[in-house]
């Protein structure tokens, strides 16, 4: 699903998303979590930091796979699977993102235009990534594939 929607904003990306699909989806949130935190200079003379559009999209897309599939999951369950995993040492199966209301739908929306905001994104520009993520997000609901990350 990253994939798709990166394909269609931006394509230069691609690298990146195929670099961070052979890793399990909690590896990757946890790596581009720490990366979007760290604003420091790269120290080599670079002015800016081009903002890039796979954290944004993939953070989200994964945020909300998780909180609608942990509606169902009870606490104790949700607590005790990442470390039923580390013991069995097992990758996490891949978030599957289940089809969503158009209410779901309008809170992505949203939380992607806070996110690509965050990441310096101009409103124009996050406009489109969110309107991307949102218009692929409910090719789920009419058979579109479902699993994250897509390689």
């Amino acid at each position: 699903m990253v994939r798709d929607v990166v394909t269609a904003i931006a394509p230069e990306e691609l690298p990146l998303v195929g670099g961070l699909s052979s890793l399990d989806d909690a590896e990757v949130a946890r790596r581009l979590v720490r990366r979007s935190r760290t604003r420091e200079p790269l120290g080599f003379g670079l002015g800016e930091i081009v903002a890039l559009a796979t954290p944004v999209v993939w953070l989200v897309v994964d945020e909300t796979a998780r909180r609608v599939a942990g509606a169902g999951v009870d606490g104790a369950a949700r607590r005790l699977s990442p470390l039923l995993r580390r013991i069995l040492r097992r990758k996490a199966a891949p978030v599957t993102v289940p089809p969503l209301t158009r209410a779901q739908l309008g809170e992505v929306r949203h939380r992607v235009l806070e996110a690509a905001a965050q990441q310096g994104f101009d409103e124009a520009r996050a406009t489109a990534i969110a309107d991307a993520v949102v218009a692929r997000l409910a090719l789920v609901g009419d058979g579109g594939a479902t699993e994250e990350p897509a390689p």
